[in-house]
Parts: structure tokens; sequence; C-alpha cells
């Protein structure tokens, strides 16, 4: 397998279910942590190594060293063997698009964990070579076992200020807005999960995997049901397992899994779940479910405008709350955008960043 993103949380996992179902590890790339990367070299002996800080690239201990965007996708092209290749992206953004449409122009099994990939570019991605890394749809997928539903239900955590008092969303801190209430994740979607985006972004997934568009979310506080499926009989089934993502990926790379991932859930132990309804005053973002189901080529507005916003929340140029603000403006702005090709899909997410700096 091909892994991107190995120095992240979701690489550090796939490579402990690497070892553990001794899969063979034939690449690595990391962004420029180039330090545990010569860890993971030395453990697991990749053919290929890329990184995609080309500063970085005279750090790295190994003779076939890609460096750089164009790198990545040099390492792709030079570490495919074969149509059963897995690629596991789990590369951060807009940046995990082009090594996704490299990999399936290639022929590889994907292993998706780049959200953006299938926001941004579902329409025009063979969905039947890839298998999501997420808690949400891995459950969804457990759920439905080939049956066909009346809608599908993700979970929501609620983010850093679920439970913040409304009157002080605006003067909320970077280091407040990264303080998850239930685990520790990378920045973007950290703040992804406190403004509802990343739950947007998973209404979306679910769209292009599932190919259902009656999809919505609630919350639940504890992130122990990770999703919920109705089907025609009045039935509805939940799906619990301790939020660890050890468990879908192990179902991504190895298909069928056939001994222990993680311990049970002990219910005892949780004694109460609790659902809360995603309000709009506090998650204003979440009026777009609708629009992005009706037209879901607007993942590519909504991701653009994202990103941008991130990036100025990050330098401590706009506040937390004006994220929902510049998306909203830019999905207003770019509502009858509808793109036909690759070439179309780059230039309107141009097209939207340069809007959004200008705001």
């Amino acid at each position: 397998m091909v892994i991107l993103g190995s120095t992240g949380s979701i690489g550090l996992n796939t490579l402990f279910i690497a070892k553990k179902f001794n899969l063979k590890v034939n690449a690595l790339c990391a962004n420029k942590n180039s330090e545990l990367l010569n860890r993971q070299i030395e453990e697991f002996s990749p053919e290929f190594v890329a990184i995609g800080d080309e500063t970085k690239a005279k750090e790295i201990n190994h003779p076939r060293v890609f460096a750089g965007v164009n790198g990545i996708l040099e390492m792709i092209d030079a570490a495919y063997k074969k149509d059963d290749t897995l690629l596991v992206n789990a590369l951060v953004g807009f940046a995990g698009l082009r090594p996704t449409i490299k990999a399936i122009e290639k022929g590889y099994k994907i292993a998706l964990a780049n959200k953006e990939s299938l926001v941004i570019a579902g329409e025009f991605l063979d969905i039947s070579r890839i298998s999501p890394i997420d808690s949400e749809h891995f459950g969804l997928w457990y759920l439905l076992d080939k049956r066909k539903p009346v809608k599908l239900i993700l979970t929501a955590s609620g983010g850093a200020f679920r439970d913040t008092p409304l009157k002080k969303l605006d003067n909320v801190s970077l280091s407040e807005a990264l303080n998850h209430p239930n685990w520790q994740m990378g920045q973007k979607i950290t703040i992804d999960s406190a403004t509802m985006v990343n739950k947007l972004f998973e209404i979306l997934e679910a769209y292009w995997l599932f190919g259902i568009q009656d999809i919505d979310a609630l919350i639940e506080t504890k992130s122990i049901i990770h999703a919920l499926v109705q089907f025609t009989d009045g039935s509805t089934t939940a799906h619990l397992a301790n939020a660890d993502m050890k468990l879908p990926i192990a179902f991504a790379l190895l298909g069928e899994v056939s001994e222990p991932i993680l311990p049970p859930v002990n219910l005892l132990q949780i004694k109460n779940i609790e659902f809360r309804d995603i309000d709009l005053e506090r998650y204003p973002v979440w009026q777009l479910r609708k629009t992005l189901l009706q037209k879901p080529h607007l993942g590519v507005v909504l991701n653009a405008a994202n990103e941008i916003a991130i990036r100025l929340f990050l330098e401590n140029r706009i506040t937390f709350t004006d994220i929902a603000s510049y998306i909203l403006k830019a999905m207003n702005k770019f509502e009858n955008i509808h793109v036909l090709n690759f070439n179309e899909l780059f230039a309107a997410d141009k097209e939207v960043r340069e809007f959004c700096t200008k705001i």
C-alpha cells in the first residue's frame, strides 16, 4: 500500500493496522514532519518516500525521495504495482484532490480519509474504487448491508462550542476552538467540527458514496453512535463503537475483519445517550444542507471558502463567527456555478478563493 499523510493521526493508525496484520507498506508520504517520517522509514522500509515540504527533502534518510506537490504525484505513479494496490489518502484539504485523481487514473484502490476529494469532485470520481476512512460512513456501510434505506442520519459531536453561550461566540480564541470536547484532532478538522462544516462535508460524501438524497445529521454528545439508518418498515438501526479510527481503517485496508480491533462499547458505563438538534443560531452553515444535497456540485465553493476563512482565522484576521459569514457569502455569490470537468473545477476553486480574499 501507499500511505499519503503517514505522520498524521490517520496515517499513524493506518501503520498500526498494517503492522498488526503484516501488510506491506510500499510508499510513505508526509507533509513536513521529517523526524517522524525517518522513524517510519526505519520501521517499515518503504520502497518510495515523498515529502510535501521541498525544503525538508535533504533531511529524509532514503535513497528515493520525491518532494513537493508534483513529487507526490510522481511517487504515486512510481509506487503502483497492479490493480489491487491500495492508496490511503489522509492528506488534508484541497491538496488531497490531485493525488486522488492521479491514483484513480493509475488504477489504485483508494482508502479515502481526504473528505475534500469527494466534497469537491464527487461527480467526476470513480466511486467504485473508493472506500471511506470515516467513522460515520463506515457506520452507514455497516448498517446498510446492501439493503435500501429511506433515510441516512449522521451524528456530530457539536465541536468545541456546543455548550458555549451564543453571545460569547464572537470573541472565542483559536485555542478555545481547538479544544474539542471528545478527542484530539488536527487544526482544520477541529475547527470544521466547531462550525459544523465537517458535517456538511460528510453529508456530501454520503451523497456520492451511497447515491441517496435524504441525508441528515444530529448531535450525539458522547460520539458513541456514529450513524443511523431508517428503513421502509419503520425501523431505525444505529452503529455504536468506541471512537477510534482503527476500526474503519481496518475494514478499508482488509475488506473484512474477523478479529477484535476495539473493545466493545460498555453500555452500562455510557448510561445516557443525548441527542440534540443542530441549531442554526450556533451553526449557521447548517442552513446549506438542503442546498448542497440539491446542488452537490457546489461542494467546490463550500470547500474553497472554508479553507480561506480558516486560514484567516488562524492568522487572527477574522473572528470565529466570520468563518460562517465567508462561506454563506461565497455560496450566495456562486450559487449558479456548475463545472463540467476537472479543468473547470480547478478554475472555479481559484475564483472562489480570490473572491473570499477580497471580502
